[in-house]
């Protein structure tokens, strides 16, 4: 399991953190030793009012333990690694307090240990404590057979996600058929006898005509990029010029790009304004159904709790009446049926509690794994709204920047690449004549 720790002071901080049920859908202190009190508050004020005859300022040592998701992990395997922990930090026998918290459908464990050292007055020193409980972490998984996290076996695997915007831009463009392209050109040609119907066939296709720089003729698409006319439709310049007449009456790339760009903007603000108030709705949804599950869990838990005091009072009751009382007493003790009695009670009341553990953990186990179904579900669908709204923001940024003539990346790179294969490309008359060329004098 994922192990961090952290030297603190502020105990009554620390103690509403670990208490806080804003956060967590169940929270339960299993355990305080070695105070006095009976609540964490308190017994957070005794550490507080103890390292004050010390010179410590972080009196708290304070632990999390995360085990692998999806893992059925019982408390005995938490209460084993934490002493181990103990062990390898050099803490026991100091006062402790274990608390437990299901969050998300997960359950781990927060340890908070005083480090001071009432017969010394010190506090306990904690050397190399991160590297320790890092092995104490890999030890834990190689033990009970869980998966070993990457960032457990090496540092640079903890994010897998490197891919850059242009990687992911590029991903994005694939879908793009040049065929496609030029058979929306040649169509739109086709059934088209003049410059207005032509430019209708495009635009029902997300192609706006304009005036190219050079070709005469160009068609926008969406995205910002030009596209020769007589090239993609597969006819000659003077047949184009014949059909659509003088270009100069079209607006220019940039004015095209400009028009595009703002009412792509304007319909991708709306998209993006639904896409959020969906996500927020359907994120409200999910925490409904979360508070609900966990009240309905609570309840469940609160009822094996009382089930379980009522029958542990019952059997307590009847092993007590195991042991006879009086003269018959007297007399079980000196022929050691009292003792045999009472090694039997102690054995019974020991399963007793094994058994109530166990009835607890399965309940835990059956509510944490209702809630991860209902996490994964909310994670699943809320992941997608993200993408959505991230992919919708990168392409509102992307005519953002077309409408202020910012020069697509992908010519910028086409441009670079073409300069640099020009500058480096070797004359033909060192190249030689192994083709069958006369080299150039």
């Amino acid at each position: 399991m994922i192990l961090k720790g952290s030297q603190r002071s502020g105990g009554k901080q620390l103690a509403a953190h670990l208490l806080k049920t804003e956060e967590n859908e169940h929270v339960e202190v299993h355990e305080l030793r070695g105070f006095m009190s009976e609540d964490l508050p308190t017994a957070f004020n005794e550490i507080h009012a103890v390292s004050k005859g010390t010179r410590a300022k972080q009196p708290f040592f304070s632990l999390s333990l995360s085990p692998p998701p999806n893992e059925r992990v019982p408390i005995e395997v938490f209460e084993t690694a934490i002493e181990q922990i103990e062990q390898k930090l050099g803490l026991e026998d100091q006062p402790r307090a274990i608390v437990f918290h299901e969050k998300e459908g997960r359950r781990h464990a927060h340890v908070v240990w005083s480090r001071i050292d009432t017969d010394e007055m010190k506090a306990v020193n904690l050397p190399f404590y991160k590297m320790k409980l890092k092995d104490v972490s890999r030890e834990l998984y190689l033990e009970h057979g869980w998966k070993i996290p990457p960032g457990i076996i090496d540092r640079k695997d903890r994010n897998p996600l490197n891919f850059s915007r242009e990687e992911w831009q590029q991903a994005r463009r694939v879908g793009l058929n040049p065929k496609d392209i030029k058979r929306t050109f040649q169509e739109s040609w086709a059934i088209s006898d003049n410059r207005n119907a032509f430019a209708a066939a495009l635009l029902s296709k997300g192609f706006v005509l304009a005036r190219g720089d050079r070709r005469g003729f160009v068609a926008v698409d969406y995205r910002g990029e030009s596209y020769a006319i007589a090239r993609y439709a597969g006819v000659k310049a003077k047949d184009v010029r014949e059909r659509l007449g003088d270009p100069q009456t079209l607006p220019s790339i940039e004015q095209a790009n400009e028009k595009i760009a703002a009412d792509m903007s304007r319909k991708l603000q709306q998209h993006l304004s639904h896409a959020e108030a969906t996500k927020q709705k359907r994120s409200a949804a999910f925490e409904f159904k979360r508070q609900r599950l966990v009240e309905e869990q609570r309840k469940e838990r609160q009822l094996l709790e009382q089930s379980h005091s009522k029958r542990w009072d019952a059997e307590t009751k009847e092993r007590s009446q195991r042991l006879s009382k009086g003269l018959m007493g007297i007399w079980h003790r000196l022929t050691g049926k009292y003792e045999k009695t009472k090694r039997q009670n102690e054995l019974d009341s020991l399963v007793a509690f094994q058994r109530d553990r166990q009835e607890k953990d399965e309940l835990i186990f059956k509510h944490i794994q209702q809630r991860q179904q209902l996490s994964l579900r909310q994670r699943s669908e809320i992941h997608t709204h993200e993408l959505e709204i991230e992919l919708l923001r990168q392409d509102i940024q992307e005519y953002r920047n077309l409408k202020t003539d910012k020069p697509s990346k992908l010519k910028e790179e086409f441009r670079n690449a073409s300069e640099k294969a020009r500058k480096t490309k070797k004359p033909k008359k060192e190249r030689g004549n192994d083709r069958g060329y006369e080299p150039e004098i």
